[in-house]
């Protein structure tokens, strides 16, 4: 079995190959077309997956076998894993991501083609212009922080104000400080019927907004400093549908607050 694995897993040709097949039998000219790689480069990894009875000829074309399916139906999550990860390197390495729940964490590849917006050193007080922009576009907004921006409470109320349906989930320190500090403000949030507040009792190490747009999320440093200079965001469907489980997983953990 270490064997096959390894036919697998150590080409790319081979891999891209299986990943392909998946679609469907193709030619050997659609594959050189698709994947970009020399017919007589690829004939010789065809003949080592035909040998160990992944793919098959039928006529003119080549397809997954029984097993290949079966093996590839298994790899291809791996694979976009290791490409989510491999995209940004440095970033995943750098922070504390301890906080995505360990189901969500196995389907981190439906983040999908995401990017990371990054703050000058200018801008390190001030939230992602990017961010903002499709924040006001939005017309659903689910979001969760352990940190209050001073721009965020006006901000968010003038959204719900405007229509936008805003649930959001505060940590326990998060919501004080809006208590404290923005009191006149939650009060007001608190009478609109779109706008809902949460509190969680843990301590978390990321922020997350999911809209019907994007999705993003910032984490903490593994030093335990907020990253406030790095968003991840993504507008992959598959990555709004990822962030709203990651809201509901943390919602099933609050306490939604009725009144002051």
């Amino acid at each position: 079995m270490s064997d096959l694995l390894n036919i697998i897993t150590s080409s790319d040709k081979r891999r891209s190959l299986l990943l392909l097949l998946q679609d469907g039998p193709k030619t050997i000219g659609e594959i050189m077309k698709v994947l970009a790689f020399p017919r007589t480069g690829m004939l010789p990894q065809i003949r080592i997956l035909e040998e160990r009875n992944l793919v098959k000829r039928e006529g003119k074309k080549y397809a997954l076998t029984g097993i290949g399916l079966m093996i590839i139906k298994r790899l291809e999550p791996l694979v976009k894993t290791v490409e989510v990860i491999e995209k940004q390197e440095l970033f995943w390495q750098e922070h504390d991501i301890g906080s995505i729940p360990p189901e969500l964490l196995m389907k981190i590849d439906q983040l999908g083609n995401y990017q990371v917006i990054e703050s000058s050193i200018e801008e390190i007080y001030e939230p992602h212009k990017e961010f903002l922009d499709n924040v006001s576009k939005s017309k659903k907004l689910l979001g969760i922080s352990p940190i209050v921006h001073p721009v965020y409470p006006d901000f968010f109320l003038e959204l719900a104000r405007n229509g936008t349906e805003v649930s959001l989930i505060l940590t326990e320190k998060a919501f004080n400080k809006i208590e404290t500090e923005y009191y006149d403000k939650l009060a007001r949030g608190l009478d609109l019927k779109n706008l809902s507040f949460y509190i969680l009792d843990e301590d978390i190490k990321l922020a997350c907004v999911v809209s019907d747009i994007f999705c993003s999320i910032s984490f903490f440093l593994k030093n335990g400093v907020f990253d406030s200079r790095k968003d991840l965001m993504s507008f992959d469907r598959s990555s709004l549908l990822w962030g709203e489980e990651l809201f509901n997983y943390y919602r099933e953990r609050s306490k939604k607050i009725e009144n002051l």
